[in-house]
C-alpha cells in the first residue's frame, strides 16, 4: 500500500500557500487505439489543492506532477466511505433491533451521519495536513 500516486497537470491558480491543480484523470481504456469508438472510455477533469510553503516557485500555467502515497488514499477512502457506513449500518441495526420499525432506522442512520460529517469537518485543517498530495 506505498505505491507512489501520481498525475501530471497544470496549475491553474495560486493562492498564499495553495497551488491549485487541473489533472486529466483517465479510465485505463482511454489510451486504448479504439476509445474513440468505445463507450467504456472516459475521462475526467479534476482540481487538486496542494498546500505548500513555496508557492513562488510555481506559475500559472506550469505543468507539473502532483502526487500521494497509496497510504494517503487507503486513509482517505476509508474516511470519507468506509467509517460512515460502518456508523450507518450500525445504527440501523440498533434502532432496529431497539424498535422494530424499519423506516425510524432507516432515518436514524441517516441522522447518524450528520454528527460523523460535522466532525470531520471540525477536524479538516488537521487532516488537510495528514491528507495531502504534494507537488514533484
Amino acid at each position: 500500500m506505498n505505491n507512489k500516486i501520481s498525475h501530471s497537470g497544470v496549475i491553474e491558480s495560486i493562492e498564499d500557500d495553495c497551488v491549485h491543480v487541473r489533472i486529466v484523470q483517465t479510465s485505463a481504456c482511454a489510451a486504448c487505439k479504439v476509445a474513440g469508438y468505445c463507450n467504456a472510455a472516459e475521462s475526467k477533469e479534476k482540481m487538486v489543492d496542494v498546500f505548500c510553503s513555496n508557492t513562488a516557485d510555481y506559475r500559472k500555467g506550469q505543468t507539473v506532477t502532483v502526487c500521494t502515497s497509496g497510504r494517503v488514499a487507503a486513509s482517505a477512502l476509508l474516511w470519507g466511505f468506509g467509517m460512515p457506513f460502518v456508523v450507518l449500518v450500525a445504527v440501523l441495526f440498533a434502532v432496529l433491533l431497539a424498535t422494530g420499525n424499519e423506516g425510524m432506522s432507516a432515518l436514524c442512520g441517516l441522522a447518524a451521519l450528520l454528527p460523523y460529517y460535522g466532525v470531520l469537518w471540525l477536524f479538516r485543517d488537521r487532516m488537510r495536513t495528514q491528507l495531502a498530495f504534494t507537488i514533484e
